[in-house]
């Protein structure tokens, strides 16, 4: 599947480079992002790099669910993405591009679904999710909100602590 099954951007006023740091941070994702409760490299990784690994811990309503991802770009200021196994099986790819622009930058987020619909339908009525695509979409809007917020609250505080 090539095309985005969700996508969405937002313009931020922040660095590139800043908001990069903050969406390859993995550590950090649950301060922004929807259904994310807890991320934490694993296999030695310590940051972004292609080949890292890291676990995620996600909810939707009282279901928590764990996911292992594996950085497939980490390109400074510019793009983020990774693979997502559930069951030792690719689910889902997500992906991070930061494009500056002239009061900042613009962000784009997207994932492409890799199980058919048909085998996704018993994990999301367990879930109570009728479109995992639509649910996706609904997420990825209210996670570029989030990481707005955050990025911006970010960058005014460097600039802030900067020394005239």
């Amino acid at each position: 599947m090539d095309k985005p099954t969700a996508s969405a951007s937002i313009e931020i006023g922040a660095p590139a480079e800043l908001v990069y740091d903050i969406v390859s941070d993995v550590t950090r994702v649950p301060d922004w992002a929807a259904e994310t409760e807890q991320c934490k490299w694993v296999g030695g990784a310590t940051g972004a790099a292609v080949g890292a690994k890291f676990r995620g811990r996600n909810r939707y309503r009282t279901i928590p669910w764990w996911t292992t991802c594996k950085v497939i770009a980490a390109e400074p200021a510019r793009r983020f993405a990774f693979q997502v196994y559930a069951g030792g099986l690719p689910s889902a790819q997500w992906e991070y591009v930061v494009e500056p622009t002239d009061h900042g930058c613009r962000v784009t987020e997207s994932t492409r679904r890799q199980v058919p619909k048909a085998l996704a339908g018993p994990v999301n009525r367990l879930l109570g999710v009728r479109d995992r695509d639509a649910h996706n979409q609904r997420n990825i809007e209210s996670t570029l909100t989030s990481l707005k917020q955050f990025a911006e609250a970010r960058a005014a505080s460097a600039r802030s602590d900067a020394p005239d």
